[in-house]
């Protein structure tokens, strides 16, 4: 089978100023309804993400990622620390559970949260706790390990189900921290078939393309690419390309110079709908990456786009992008 790895901590009251909790509303519709430029492909997989629908059958007991046993009675207002966890969540028919979501979200939940800022390293507990959620569900060992902790140690139940682990294995695990044991199994069973299928595709390929993941918001709002542990890199291996980016020797998004992005010399180049946005479109792309066009990418004008939700986030619109990936990779090599 096949394998898918992958609050500015202050004071209460600045907090909840700089943020102004609750009214940041990201939206895509703008990036969704853009034409490509010419020779530009647009690569998606059909809309059709399975989902099994359920309510939360509590209480549980779940062992969370970082090892701590944690009872868990009351889910009505969850904390996710990432779009992947929120994703699964809404295929298992628990999207209105969804209390706060990092600011970039892009899943239809995380964006229609009560409350959005970002959830990293430096999240603040303090933070967390003024919101009156009852359950944190964080996505990152690195970044929500001590966090979950902490807020623990205040009487909030936390989890951490890392990021970096097997899709299937993941989704049992969300599944599962809502007593949603037997759900869980369907979904990533049907999942697993998608993956193997790509799978499949990729290993045939006579060869592997390379391909070069760019984000102007996976770093922080700064221009960078996709390291050997984000949802893309992982994508990419398993629909048989390179992710170029692994060679940055960076698990997350990092920057890459002038000369490193001529020396990767990719042959396609991955964005999302909304980073292109974010660049401010094609003008943007080459502006914020002005050697890219001495690359066999940008020499052929061979950009791809791809819904942020099959491309960015390891969750359960993964397979059929994965699959879409492949078929595309198939389809390059085979000219």
């Amino acid at each position: 089978m096949a394998s898918f790895s992958m609050l500015r901590r202050t004071l209460p009251t600045a907090l909840m100023a700089a943020l102004v909790l609750g009214t940041f509303t990201p939206t895509l519709s703008t990036a969704q309804a853009q034409a490509l430029p010419a020779g530009w492909l647009a690569i998606a997989g059909p809309d059709d993400a399975p989902t099994v629908r359920a309510q939360p059958r509590l209480p549980v007991q779940f062992v969370s990622d970082d090892g701590a046993t944690v009872r868990i009675t009351d889910a009505s207002r969850v904390f996710a620390g990432g779009d992947d966890v929120i994703d699964i969540m809404e295929a298992l028919g628990l999207a209105s559970l969804v209390h706060a979501a990092p600011t970039n979200s892009v899943t239809a939940a995380g964006r229609a949260a009560t409350h959005h800022f970002l959830f990293n390293r430096t999240t603040g507990a303090e933070g967390i706790l003024s919101l009156n959620g009852t359950l944190f569900v964080g996505n990152s060992l690195r970044r929500h390990a001590k966090l979950s902790e902490t807020l623990r140690g205040t009487g909030l139940p936390a989890v951490v189900i890392d990021d970096v682990q097997p899709l299937p294995a993941k989704v049992r695990k969300v599944a599962a921290v809502f007593g949603l044991q037997a759900q869980g199994e369907t979904l990533a069973t049907k999942l697993q078939k998608q993956l193997d299928e790509a799978a499949a595709i990729g290993k045939a390929l006579p060869r592997k393309p390379r391909v070069l993941h760019v984000s102007a918001t996976g770093g922080g709002g700064r221009p960078t690419v996709g390291g050997r542990d984000t949802a893309a890199a992982q994508m990419i291996r398993l629909a048989g390309g390179i992710n170029v980016g692994d060679d940055a020797q960076a698990a997350d998004y990092t920057a890459l110079s002038n000369e490193g992005v001529v020396v990767a010399a990719p042959d396609i180049v991955l964005i999302t709908r909304s980073d292109l946005e974010a660049f401010g479109g094609e003008a943007g792309l080459w502006r914020n990456y002005p050697t890219l066009k001495q690359t066999p990418a940008g020499q052929a004008n061979r950009i791809w786009v791809m819904p942020d939700e099959q491309l960015k986030i390891v969750g359960t619109h993964a397979g059929i992008g994965a699959i879409a990936m492949a078929k595309a990779f198939s389809d390059f090599v085979k000219r």
